[in-house]
């Protein structure tokens, strides 16, 4: 086992945005097997101490891997790219403002006549968006265009959000 190498060489897996998340899954539990910590109780404390490091690398593998954002994300960073800082990319105006109405409608989606009909529809909205974006970043790594994938990330970023607090919403609204 070697933490120095990329989650996907990790796994064994290509490097690329498209993961077949079955053979994420089993590569995973495979790992997982060889080192989890219980495992290596018997053993000395510097090998406890390595699976329980292999352990959480491979956690947090997985975690990043099966996450499309966080996988873009990882995937720009081993090329150099940080999409968690201040970014130098520039989102159009139009997508911004786009954010913005999408925000405001969430926001008064409880004064609807149909609040849960309202939420889904935002719901969907935002869903096929993120799937556009997932797309158009798959093509842009695939063509190795950076600075297009960059930008993408940060539009998949916004979408994310919306979606999470869209979601959070609608625990409020209907989960009472």
């Amino acid at each position: 086992m070697d933490i120095t190498r990329n989650y996907f060489e990790f796994l064994g897996l290509p490097v690329d945005f498209e993961v077949d998340q079955t053979r994420l899954g089993e590569r995973y539990r495979e790992l997982q097997k060889q080192v989890h910590p219980d495992r290596h109780s018997h053993q000395s404390d510097r090998e406890q101490r390595l699976a329980e490091q292999y352990a959480a690398y491979l956690n947090e593998a997985l975690t990043t891997l099966k996450s499309p954002l966080k996988r873009a994300q990882y995937l720009l960073s081993l090329n150099g790219i940080d999409t968690l800082s201040d970014s130098r990319a520039q989102l159009d105006p139009m997508f911004l403002m786009e954010q913005m109405e999408l925000r405001e409608r969430a926001a008064e989606a409880a004064n609807h006549a149909d609040p849960e009909a309202e939420m889904d529809a935002l719901q969907a909205h935002v869903g096929h968006e993120l799937n556009r974006l997932q797309e158009a970043f798959s093509a842009a790594w695939q063509a190795s265009r950076m600075d297009d994938a960059e930008v993408l990330v940060r539009k998949m970023q916004f979408a994310c959000k919306l979606q999470q607090d869209i979601e959070a919403l609608e625990d409020r609204l209907f989960d009472d």
